[in-house]
């Protein structure tokens, strides 16, 4: 038997039927591993170090904007354009609601009614559960999981969008932000920093009042973009009349063939999730520690009001837990 973790056995014929599932898109087993990967599952570490292919040609796109921008109105539109090219396509829609209330799950889903029934697109709702960025914490694997099911492109709709909510950008290859008029002081969506997190700024429901100032805003706002080689393009389009659409879909295909492509993106997507393996890993460790030394962190807390530590000898502690394994191998490697 192989072993993950001391407490879970894996059979090796269960975790290959998982990864045949993905590798050959069948729509209920790769459901069921996005279902594994979204709670945690024990196995889905296994699955997903089968899968993984710094390499992989899929591309992944990010749709990210203020609630009622329209952004799910118009991942149905690019659907329809890759539709077209006899290309899968994948979507991860990331639900701002609680996972048990199931939220804008029917809304999503609605929207995209038209290709539900399609074989060849394969649309995933995702509930955030509080994360922050905009994503569910597991949207960075289910990303990976719909690459190897050759879903290519795959694009990620957020719940919204912020100043915590930039998290797509580092997630995806080509990020697009979704604008529209009259949805409130556009100054004050300059602030928020987003700007700088689109590789194309699209100005949707170009035949409503105010998109000329809209515009105007988002073209001023640039003007303090340093490299004018990273300046996103500005496109004006309209989901509902299709305007600006063709320029949108061109836009974004030659940003594939011209800059998502090699070994610096390949090194951008593994650092990205090394990086985030770290923090979620060394979150569980620490608490591991924790429990192991005070018994929780509640009674850690108690220690630290009680004047027994600090928060700061606390982490000490974890650097020397792995000073100490480090001696001990490096003792081991000695005799």
């Amino acid at each position: 038997m192989t072993q993950i973790r001391p407490d879970v056995e894996l059979l090796p014929s269960e975790i290959d039927s998982f990864i045949t599932d993905v590798r050959k898109s069948r729509p209920r087993g790769l459901a069921r591993v996005l279902s594994m990967v979204e709670n945690g599952h024990p196995f889905s570490s296994m699955i997903l170090h089968s899968l993984y292919n710094p390499n992989r040609q899929a591309k992944t796109i990010g749709v990210t904007g203020p609630p009622g921008a329209g952004k799910s109105t118009l991942v149905n539109l690019l659907i329809d354009h890759w539709r077209k090219l006899d290309r899968k396509v994948g979507v991860i829609a990331v639900d701002p609601s609680s996972p048990f209330s199931g939220g804008a799950l029917l809304g999503d889903r609605v929207r995209m009614q038209t290709h539900a029934s399609d074989p060849e697109v394969f649309i995933r709702s995702m509930a955030s559960r509080g994360h922050l960025g905009g994503l569910s914490g597991a949207t960075r694997d289910a990303l990976e999981v719909m690459t190897s099911a050759s879903y290519d492109p795959v694009l990620v709709e957020t719940v919204g969008v912020g100043q915590a909510e930039v998290e797509v950008a580092s997630l995806a290859d080509i990020t697009l932000l979704v604008l529209v008029p009259g949805l409130g002081d556009e100054v004050q969506t300059m602030k928020a920093g987003i700007m700088e997190i689109g590789d194309v700024i699209v100005l949707n429901k170009a035949d409503r009042p105010g998109i000329e100032q809209l515009e105007t805003a988002v073209n001023a706002s640039l003007e303090f973009v340093n490299d004018r080689n990273a300046r996103p393009r500005v496109i004006r389009c309209s989901a509902q009349t299709g305007e600006g659409i063709d320029i949108l879909t061109s836009t974004v295909d030659s940003l594939f063939s011209s800059e998502v492509a090699g070994r610096d993106n390949a090194k951008r997507r593994t650092t990205l999730i090394l990086n985030g393996i770290i923090r979620e890993k060394g979150y569980e460790l620490s608490k591991k520690l924790i429990s192991e030394k005070f018994g929780s962190i509640d009674k850690a807390i108690e220690s630290v009001l009680s004047g027994e530590t600090t928060p700061y000898m606390i982490g000490e502690m974890f650097i020397g837990f792995l000073e100490g394994i480090q001696e001990k191998d490096n003792g081991s490697k000695q005799d």
